[in-house]
């Protein structure tokens, strides 16, 4: 059953449709592999007789849709009825939700079969995964010449590596500051960030709520479409869920880059880049002008405040989103002997939450404080609104804008000790973020030590068509085959 794992996405549906196998062997084949795979550590929980039941359901003609029978990890920061939901952290260990995220329903709803739970740095905070309370994820791939573990990015490194390990066809992915899109670069796959409000955050456990968006990582763009089609929709259970129709993204699939104007932010050439990151960028470019596209420069002046504002932002809302996790109605309860109720609250955070989330709500209740709250948070929302007004300015002169997707590949675990070190890992994935614009990482080439190195594509507001039409030229055009 092993070749089956090697199909992609539409050729799983494709393969189903014809009956050539069935969803159980299907649904078989992935959970072989998860179980030969578990030294990677992507999945929290495994839900094997869930994900058998579903294939069986949808043999027997009870269940349908047009993800019917494939096999989908779901990342642990969704919460999923029946199945413990962690977000990574131990504040919540043995939290079993009595409801479906409204994402998850959507996949349900459209016959996706469900394997388990993917691990994730803890509460979508990290870049690498090594804060997730479960233990790191280990990315498949290898250095050349080295056995050297690495990082699959984050915070949806369970996905990532899942993905590209042929462990799930798809996963489910959250982007907050680029957590789905340097995840994807660093393990060879393709992911995309919608625009913020087209897939609704009901139900996904918050990190920074105006920031927060779902979105598919899968092993080629057309899998993406497939995914994004079934994960987004109006939901007015979200009152920042956009109320338009979702268009059939796979079947609106050209690649066709005639008559399109691409921008090349000058801002995104920084100081002392990696020399195989401009290449692969400047191949990006000579990819998208043969396939017609018009290259134009575009200047985005603000870029460079976009990490400090990220990092006052999205701390600040996380402080504020985390204050809900006390011991009292769920998750785990640290109560120590004597001690009153704030003393619980007190010991139950402190056993709960790891170091960087800790880290990060001491920043975020810092901005928020009485003598800081102008100097900070006011004004690093001043300047967000200035991010998103210099990609307005840019996509007056062009459709979509091609940048890398992260400044380096992927490195060993330990290699950037230093939290500033691992924040900077974002600066390409950043903007986009603050600005809510649709964002995609496609697989484009391999570094010099046959590390997989991604291109990203960022879009007007709702123009999810057209970065996924960008992503498939680059897609087509690099051939990228490269596997772990």
């Amino acid at each position: 059953m092993s070749a089956l794992t090697d199909l992609s996405l539409a050729e799983m549906k494709a393969g189903l449709d014809a009956r050539q196998f069935s969803a159980v062997e299907l649904a078989q084949a992935h959970l072989d592999a998860m179980a030969a795979n578990r030294h990677l550590n992507a999945f929290i929980v495994e839900t094997p007789e869930l994900a058998l039941a579903h294939a069986k359901a949808v043999d027997d003609g009870k269940r349908g849709g047009p993800l019917a029978g494939i096999p989908l990890g779901i990342k642990d920061l969704f919460a999923t009825d029946g199945v413990q939901t962690t977000a990574g952290s131990k504040i919540l260990k043995g939290f079993v939700p009595r409801y479906e995220s409204s994402v998850t329903a959507n996949l349900l709803r459209d016959g996706a079969v469900f394997l388990g739970k993917l691990n994730m740095d803890e509460f979508a905070m990290g870049s690498s995964n090594e804060t997730s309370a479960f233990g790191r994820v280990i990315s498949p791939w290898k250095a050349k010449g080295s056995d050297a573990e690495l990082v699959p990015g984050g915070s949806s490194g369970g996905s990532a590596a899942a993905v590209s390990a042929r462990l799930c066809a798809g996963a489910t992915g959250t982007d907050t500051g680029g957590s789905i899109r340097q995840p994807a670069a660093f393990v060879g796959i393709a992911g995309i960030k919608p625009t913020y409000g087209r897939a609704s955050r009901w139900g996904t456990i918050a990190f920074a709520s105006s920031l927060d968006q779902a979105g598919p990582m899968a092993r080629t763009v057309t899998d993406c479409a497939l995914m994004l089609t079934s994960m987004c929709g109006f939901d007015a259970k979200d009152s920042t869920s956009l109320e338009i129709p979702v268009p059939d993204y796979a079947a609106g699939l050209t690649g066709s880059m005639k008559g399109k104007r691409v921008g090349i932010p000058t801002e995104y050439r920084l100081d002392g880049m990696d020399p195989e990151i401009a290449a692969l960028w400047d191949q990006g470019i000579a990819w998208l002008k043969a396939e017609g596209a018009e290259i134009v420069s575009v200047s985005l002046p603000h870029t460079k405040y976009a990490l400090p504002t990220y990092y006052i932002v999205a701390p600040a809302e996380a402080s504020s989103n985390l204050a809900r996790y006390d011991g009292v109605r769920y998750g785990n309860r640290v109560t120590p002997a004597g001690g009153n109720v704030h003393d619980m609250y007190a010991a139950t955070r402190a056993a709960g939450f790891g170091k960087e989330v800790k880290r990060r709500i001491m920043i975020g209740t810092y901005v928020l404080s009485a003598g800081f709250y102008d100097a900070y948070y006011t004004q690093a929302q001043k300047v967000r609104a200035l991010i998103a007004r210099d990609f307005e300015a840019a996509f007056q002169k062009c459709d979509v804008l091609l940048t890398p997707t992260a400044p380096s590949p992927a490195f060993a675990f330990g290699a950037k000790a230093d939290p500033l070190a691992m924040y900077l890992n974002d600066v390409f994935t950043v903007p986009a973020s603050l600005a809510g614009l649709p964002a995609m990482s496609v697989p484009a080439g391999l570094s010099a030590s046959g590390l997989p190195l991604g291109l990203q594509i960022i879009g007007r507001p709702l123009d999810e068509m057209g970065v996924l039409d960008a992503g498939l030229a680059i897609e087509r055009a690099a051939g990228f085959s490269a596997r772990p």
